[in-house]
């Protein structure tokens, strides 16, 4: 009898199969892919692998304003995908090595699910079946494809994450359907390799649930470098290579050599047995309760599936969560802290309540900002480039409510902030903190001194 039966091998199952291995339970994880999920292999790694060739490439470009020269600064856009391929394999690896060093088993095929018994969680996988104590199902979750006519019929234009990270060659034009985060990383890679970049959003502003004005900044700072926004644009058909959209009352067309579609992300809850099981579904999604546990006794949800938190490092939390509980340690997850972040140039990231958040749940707060240029090690590192940090303090208790910033490294900062209000540090508290000098995150302190 197996203690812990995984399905999927994404940030939530093998951190779980690993937590797990670690801890002495015996573990299968079953995976019909490759280890890593869609993160490792076709979200995540791959993106910021391109996204960190186009930055040292837009950096090369603009290198005379350190003092440097380059001539004839050029860029092989088959040489970045095999880098991204290369780096792929790498990180496959040492997932793979983690599992075997903690005695994970790991099963390559299709899993179906047949029923629950007093005997354990009976799973099949090819011709062999399995028992199991506990069941950890993590399934991860896929592009929602939107039923948008002429969709269908568009053929090879059309384009999701997938795909997009295949291409044999460099696209003259692009048009993004959806200004999420998917949407505006691609269109940052697409732009500084000289793709023309078009973004189509439905809503008002770009990455909805990212601070507002944050977001303003970012789309503003884009549009200079050539991308073109249509906001509040509702797609209404696809005709061959154009996108018809609505857009204050009237029709537009855009047109492009390739389609990416970006408008969100669905849990994957069929197609393994699921249903045998009488599992309870929230929102398109596996329902868990705090401890990722389901309806069902000795069943767990972790990741994507649950259709909450569609974040990696959500997902990993939530699977040391149910590791946890399973070998008597009491957790809960929070959702209180996670950070989010656009791996842009510049980037934005942010931790803990929005202003619109705040004001939505009736919470007082006050709000302080500073331009990223009051910290030295920004200034000496992004010549002519601005950015901002802002922090949002209760007014009740004066602990910090939430930490947004736009410039880099953004996103090698932000954990700092989420540290801060999972603690529920006060403002005077933080004034206290010592802060390495110089480096950019000094801008964190430095604006708490403007409340």
């Amino acid at each position: 009898m197996i203690d812990l039966a995984i399905i999927g091998g994404g940030p939530a199952g093998y951190v779980a199969a690993e937590r797990a291995g670690a801890k002495g339970l015996t573990v299968v994880l079953f995976e019909k892919k490759e280890m890593g999920g869609v993160c490792l292999n076709e979200g995540c790694i791959p993106t910021k692998t391109l996204l960190y060739s186009a930055k040292t490439y837009d950096n090369a470009l603009h290198s005379d304003k350190y003092g440097v020269f380059a001539e004839n600064v050029s860029f092989d856009f088959n040489k970045m995908m095999l880098r991204k391929n290369k780096v792929i394999r790498k990180l496959v690896a040492g997932v793979n090595a983690k599992m075997k060093a903690h005695g994970v088993d790991v099963v390559k095929g299709e899993v179906y699910i047949e029923n629950r018994s007093q005997d354990g969680i009976s799973i099949r996988c090819g011709e062999n079946c399995y028992q199991a104590k506990n069941l950890l199902v993590c399934t991860g979750s896929e592009t929602f494809i939107p039923p948008i006519p002429g969709l269908a019929e568009a053929g090879d234009c059309i384009l999701t994450n997938r795909e997009i990270l295949a291409l044999k060659e460099q696209p003259e034009s692009l048009i993004v359907i959806g200004g999420g985060v998917i949407g505006m990383e691609f269109a940052s890679f697409f732009n500084s390799i000289g793709t023309k970049v078009t973004v189509v959003e439905m809503m008002r502003e770009i990455l909805t649930g990212m601070d507002t004005e944050m977001s303003a900044q970012l789309r503003e700072m884009y549009a200079k470098k050539g991308i073109v926004f249509h906001l509040s644009a509702k797609v209404t058909a696809i005709d061959g290579n154009s996108v018809i959209f609505e857009k204050d009352g009237q029709t537009e067309t855009v047109t492009g050599e390739k389609i990416l579609l970006s408008v969100g992300r669905r849990a994957v809850t069929q197609g393994f047995g699921l249903e045998n099981l009488g599992i309870e579904l929230f929102k398109g999604g596996i329902k868990v309760d705090e401890t990722m546990r389901t309806n069902v006794p000795n069943v767990y949800a972790a990741g994507d599936v649950t259709g909450f938190s569609l974040l990696a490092h959500t997902a990993s939390r939530e699977g040391e969560v149910v590791v946890n509980n399973l070998t008597g340690q009491a957790d809960t997850m929070s959702y209180r802290v996670i950070p989010g972040v656009v791996y842009t140039n510049p980037e934005i990231a942010g931790v803990g309540l929005t202003e619109e958040m705040a004001n939505a749940q009736n919470i007082a707060y006050r709000v302080a900002k500073l331009p990223m240029t009051y910290a030295g090690r920004f200034v000496a590192e992004n010549e002519g480039v601005n950015g901002l940090c802002k922090i949002l303090i209760s007014e009740r208790d004066e602990t910090v409510l939430g930490v947004h910033m736009l410039g880099n490294p953004a996103s090698e900062i932000i954990y700092g902030a989420g540290m801060a209000i999972e603690q529920r540090m006060t403002l005077e508290e933080l004034k206290k903190i010592v802060f390495p000098h110089p480096t950019v995150s000094e801008i964190f302190k430095e604006t708490l001194f403007e409340l």
